[in-house]
């Protein structure tokens, strides 16, 4: 399942860290984060989707405490 999320990222490089550790996630098929733009195109198996939604804040949140993901 692809899907975009509008989210909130202070800084270029925080969202550059974030990609690079949802893209780790087990089930995540791929993830770009657009700092411009602060939106996420996520690509993740459908059966574990709302999981790994989950972790993708607490992953965000670990690199920017202010990370936001508009669900």
């Amino acid at each position: 399942m692809q899907k975009k999320f509008q989210i909130e990222v202070d800084c270029a490089n925080c969202a550059a860290k974030i990609e690079a550790a949802i893209n780790k996630i087990e089930g995540v098929n791929s993830a770009s984060i657009s700092f411009m733009a602060q939106k996420m195109v996520l690509d993740a198996d459908d059966a574990n989707f709302d999981r790994i939604v989950k972790e993708i804040v607490k992953v965000g949140k670990k690199i920017e405490p202010d990370f936001e993901l508009d669900v």
